[in-house]
């Protein structure tokens, strides 16, 4: 039997980190696609989107807004509301006051001591667009917010597949895929994922699955959304679920053309049997006043989305 001398470890222990390192990055990352392994029971932590107070935020997207004393908000105060009302917290970032290091810091350190993870950076892009200016500037926008995303300690940077009139829905796709790649490759190099809502173009399976399937990078999955609208959208969204790194669930949705309480224990259910593992947030959106809706809303969800 041959004898492993620690000369002999060295080197091939050396030789092993050549090969790494000269190996397609994506590769040693694992370039699989999803649908996501994941082993064990499955696990649910209750989260809360900022979008669910979007009308009373001080900040919209760099814009200052008028809002009522008692109810405006900031990011800060958004991670103070979601320690109140024991959940984690999606801190939009078209709320942010700043972009910088020193305010993404502050931000990281006060969700840490109120005892709340951050579980998602969501940004607005458009991968669609047709190659030229504006979409070297859209893959540097997302590249910026991969980069905020770790200073900020978010473990996910939400993206849309976005619109154009540019040129046909099948070359734009190829395009998405192609930014998707790139910065999902991005993502990868810096330990974020790259969470694709579905949204507008890519709001039923058929035109979503086809996009994530033909991305080949680990980093890249779903923000998925049960309110497609389609006639059955429990089962879209059971179709898609193999796929999803987050979960948006609202109030209600659109079945067959009509607006319907969301089934909260259906889709509970759903996700236990599809083993999911990660975060459920709440994405509140109806004309109720969200400081009254969502600690109702939140009550109903804890026992079926919190453990």
């Amino acid at each position: 039997m041959a004898i492993l001398t620690r000369r002999s470890f060295l080197q091939i222990s050396a030789a092993a980190g050549v090969a790494a390192a000269t190996a397609p990055f994506a590769s040693r990352l694992g370039a699989t696609p999803a649908p996501f392994a994941r082993s064990g029971a499955p696990r649910l932590r209750l989260s809360l989107t900022a979008m669910s107070f979007s009308r009373y935020f001080t900040i919209n997207r760099g814009k200052a807004v008028a809002v009522a004393p008692d109810k405006a908000l900031d990011v800060f105060k958004f991670v103070d509301y979601c320690a109140a009302h024991g959940c984690d917290a999606e801190p939009t970032t078209y709320f942010f006051a700043e972009e910088t290091d020193e305010f993404l810091a502050r931000l990281r350190r006060h969700c840490f001591l109120r005892g709340v993870s951050i579980t998602s950076a969501p940004i607005s892009n458009n991968f669609s667009l047709p190659k030229g200016p504006a979409r070297e500037q859209d893959i540097a926008h997302v590249k910026r917010w991969i980069d905020r995303a770790v200073v900020l300690g978010a473990p996910q940077v939400r993206v849309f597949v976005g619109q154009t009139d540019a040129s046909s829905r099948e070359e734009a796709d190829k395009l998405v895929i192609a930014g998707l790649e790139e910065c999902g490759d991005y993502a990868g190099r810096h330990g974020i994922i790259l969470c694709v809502e579905n949204h507008d173009v890519t709001n039923t399976a058929a035109r979503l699955l086809p996009i994530i399937k033909a991305v080949k990078n680990s980093f890249v999955g779903l923000n998925l959304d049960p309110g497609m609208a389609v006639a059955d959208p429990y089962q879209e969204f059971a179709a898609c679920l193999p796929y999803a790194v987050n979960i948006h669930v609202k109030t209600d949705l659109n079945v067959a053309g009509k607006r319907q309480p969301m089934d909260f224990p259906r889709i509970a259910r759903l996700l236990r049997d599809g083993g999911y593992q990660g975060w459920v947030a709440l994405k509140y959106e109806s004309q109720e006043d969200p400081y009254v809706a969502v600690p109702r809303t939140l009550q109903e969800m804890k026992p079926l989305f919190a453990g």
